[in-house]
C-alpha cells in the first residue's frame, strides 16, 4: 500500500468510527441517543487507534494535515511530501464522512436540530468566543504533537509505526486523544486537526442532509488554524529541548 492510500484510507476509517460515533449519541432514534461526551471522546481515541493499526506501517498514519507539517518543521518529514499527505487525509475525512451520512440516513432525516446535525460533521464551540476557541485549539494540538514526539522518541518516518510493537503500539495515541477531549476538548469539541473539521464540514455542505442548516463557516477557520499552530510551536519548542 502506497504511503499516499494509507493516509487516505486510515483518515477515512477514523472519521468514519469518530464522526459516527458523535452521529450515535447526537441524532434521533439510535441506540446511543444521549449517551454523553465520555462515549463520544473514548469513540474517537479508538477510531485512532484503528487508523494508525492499518496505516501505521505504510505512511507514519498522521492524519492530520497539523501533524504532518509539524513533522516536517521539526525536520522528521519530508516538506516534498506534506502536500500530498494533506490531499490524501482531505479525501479520506470527506470520503468517511459521507459513509456517515449514509450510515445514518434514516436518523439525519427524524432529526429535527440544525446543530446536532452540524455536530456530526465539524465542531463548534461551546462559548463562541475566538480568541479563546483559537486557544483552546493550538493547546490541544500542541499537547498532541509533543506527546507523539516523547512516546516515538522523536522517530517518525513515513514508513514507520508510530510507536512500534505492532498494532498494540497504537495504544498511546488512542489514550491521548482521549484524555485530550476529556480534558480540553470542552471548549471547543477538541478538533485538532484541519482535515478532521474541514473535510466533514464541506461534506455537510455538500450533500443532501435532511433538516441541515448553516455550515458555520465563519468559524471554520479556528479548527484549520489553530491546530497548526499549535502543532509548529510544539515541534519548534522540541527542536530547542532536543537540538
Amino acid at each position: 500500500m502506497t504511503p499516499f492510500m494509507a493516509e487516505f484510507l486510515g483518515t477515512m476509517l477514523m472519521i468514519l468510527l469518530g464522526d459516527g460515533v458523535v452521529a450515535n449519541v447526537l441524532l434521533n432514534d439510535t441506540k446511543g441517543n444521549n449517551s454523553g461526551w465520555l462515549v463520544i471522546c473514548m469513540a474517537w481515541g479508538f477510531a485512532v487507534f484503528v487508523g494508525v493499526v492499518v496505516a501505521g506501517p505504510y505512511s507514519g498514519a498522521h492524519f492530520n494535515p497539523a501533524i504532518t507539517i509539524g513533522l516536517a518543521v521539526a525536520g522528521k518529514f519530508p516538506w516534498a511530501n506534506v502536500l500530498p499527505y494533506i490531499c490524501a487525509q482531505m479525501l479520506g475525512a470527506a470520503a468517511g464522512a459521507f459513509l456517515v451520512w449514509v450510515m445514518y440516513f434514516d436518523h439525519f432525516k427524524r432529526t429535527k436540530d440544525p446543530a446536532a446535525i452540524l455536530a456530526v460533521f465539524a465542531t463548534g464551540p461551546a462559548i463562541r468566543n475566538y480568541k479563546v476557541n483559537l486557544f483552546s485549539e493550538v493547546l490541544g494540538a500542541f499537547v498532541l504533537l509533543l506527546m507523539i514526539f516523547y512516546t516515538t522518541g522523536g522517530e517518525i518516518t513515513a514508513t514507520k509505526t508510530p510507536i512500534g510493537l505492532g498494532s498494540i503500539g497504537a495504544l498511546p495515541v488512542a489514550i491521548l486523544v482521549i484524555v485530550i477531549g476529556l480534558s480540553l476538548g470542552g471548549t471547543t469539541g477538541y478538533a485538532i486537526n484541519p482535515c478532521r473539521d474541514l473535510g466533514p464540514r464541506m461534506m455537510h455542505a455538500i450533500l443532501p442532509i435532511s433538516n441541515k442548516g448553516s455550515s458555520d463557516w465563519a468559524y471554520a477557520w479556528v479548527p484549520v488554524i489553530g491546530p497548526v499552530m499549535g502543532t509548529v510551536i510544539a515541534a519548534l519548542l522540541y527542536l530547542q529541548l532536543h537540538p
